[in-house]
């Protein structure tokens, strides 16, 4: 009796320890994320606003995290190479994408994406938006949004916008609907380009982003006559929004943000979330975002999901309204 009691409290006492051994996270697993360097990619060339941001805030995670952010870059096919590669990861968090307002834009021009925007893909945080600016140049007689809309809709295909393709047309194309102005967009191979000749009188506007724009602004080259979002921006703090300027309900913005494989363990996104909303917290985050014309903005995955949803649709309706065809 003595022996069957002993050998079932050894037993017991055996079974404790493999009990506590069960409710322990396996190694590896989500609650040790990350156990080895990140991968961020990022779909465009080196030195742009995205590459620029991605490293700054990938080197701040990577400090927060104790592991390496490399930031990959890999442009090509308007974005869609870096953003395949994403798609086509392991859903580990181990590799992100740096993606902005073209990843909606896409699905409206490219015929055949070799991924789903909204299938394959998980939102991890959102970074910043920054509004466009509506500027025009010397050859145009117009200093407020509504001398160029009254000059606009009194002389059919009078206005000529400058634009360099992708994000700077739909914008462009955008801007022109909802202000029931016919205007010719003349198609430039970047935006630089199509500012420098607004600036020298060959083209008389352009729908920019802030950034862009901000060398002739403060030489005095262009004049911004309204900001296309909902507030004005820090950098051009005396110029008003579409809205207060006389043409409301246009909303136009870049924005920033991170993705990553569908089907992540929500542990791993909920971590990166809140890290990457620490570091947008931080004075010197806003002050590098500024630099880009931007403002942080912190979001949820669910809020961003939203948004990437309701923007493919509002892309593809500008899309269709200007007569722009899949390729």
């Amino acid at each position: 009796m003595k022996t069957g009691l002993a050998t079932c409290l050894v037993l017991l006492l055996a079974a404790v320890p493999a009990a506590h051994s069960a409710q322990r996270p396996a190694p590896g697993g989500t609650d040790a994320y990350p156990t080895r360097p990140i991968r961020l990619v990022v779909p465009q060339a080196p030195g742009g606003s995205n590459d620029i941001m991605a490293r700054y805030v990938g080197g701040q995670l990577g400090e927060r995290l104790g592991r390496q952010v490399v930031v990959d870059n890999r442009p090509g096919a308007e974005g869609t190479i870096g953003t395949e590669i994403v798609a086509r990861a392991s859903p580990d968090g181990y590799t992100l994408l740096m993606a902005s307002a073209a990843f909606t834009m896409n699905p409206a021009v490219i015929r055949k994406l070799p991924y789903d925007p909204i299938k394959d893909f998980d939102w991890v945080a959102m970074l910043g938006r920054a509004p466009v600016v509506i500027v025009v140049g010397p050859s145009l007689p117009a200093n407020s949004l509504k001398e160029l809309l009254v000059l606009g809709r009194s002389k059919p295909n009078y206005i000529t916008m400058a634009s360099a393709g992708g994000f700077m047309h739909f914008v462009s194309a955008m801007f022109r609907s909802h202000a029931k102005m016919d205007a010719t967009i003349a198609l430039y191979k970047g935006g630089s380009p199509a500012l420098t000749d607004v600036t020298g009188g060959h083209v008389h506007m352009a729908v920019s982003t802030v950034v862009t724009a901000a060398p002739h602004l403060r030489g005095g080259r262009l004049r911004p006559l309204a900001i296309g979002g909902p507030k004005r921006v820090s950098t051009l703090p005396d110029v008003p929004t579409v809205d207060e300027a006389g043409l409301p309900g246009y909303d136009a913005a870049i924005w920033w943000g991170w993705a990553t494989a569908a089907r992540t363990p929500a542990a791993v996104i909920n971590k990166l979330n809140a890290e990457v909303a620490a570091i947008l917290k931080l004075p010197e985050t806003a002050r590098r975002f500024a630099a880009e014309g931007a403002e942080v903005e912190i979001r949820t995955p669910a809020e961003i999901r939203k948004m990437v949803t309701a923007d493919l649709a509002k892309w593809a309706k500008v899309a269709q309204d200007a007569g722009m065809q899949k390729q």
